[in-house]
């Protein structure tokens, strides 16, 4: 689907990944916005084999998904090999960089600074273990 036609907001969407996905080769990188409203994008990205993205910052937090094939996650220095079934998340601003040796494609999502946050309810308060994960 076009990036013309496509709707990105709304009350409530719903998106084929894997219709998203279909936009041929791959030459370095490819990303398309999937949802962007108020302070939320949620982006499709395809990495080429042996392709990379250099290091930089997010104006806010971060989650990537990988969907497809392996990433090469570099965060604050250290390097997080992950897959489909993986997540990995950042605070606002942590240097990082990703790459893939075999091609991949990820969900990202950003949370930008700045957005009011809604509290959590009292039924879904919980408390966390040192890990930061909820007991389930």
């Amino acid at each position: 689907m076009s990036s013309l036609t496509r709707t990105i907001a709304g009350e409530v969407l719903v998106v084929d990944l894997t219709a998203a996905a279909d936009g041929g080769d791959v030459t370095t990188r490819t990303a398309r916005t999937l949802v962007k409203q108020e302070s939320l994008s949620v982006m499709l990205v395809q990495i080429a084999p042996g392709a990379h993205l250099h290091e930089h910052r997010a104006d806010g937090p971060i989650a990537v998904q990988p969907l497809s094939g392996r990433l090469q996650f570099v965060a604050a220095g250290v390097t997080h090999d992950i897959g489909a079934g993986q997540l990995i998340s950042l605070a606002s601003g942590v240097p990082h960089w990703v790459g893939s040796t075999d091609g991949a494609s990820f969900l990202l999502t950003v949370a930008k600074s700045g957005a009011p946050s809604a509290p959590l309810a009292a039924a879904d308060q919980g408390t966390t273990s040192g890990d930061g994960v909820l007991p389930g």
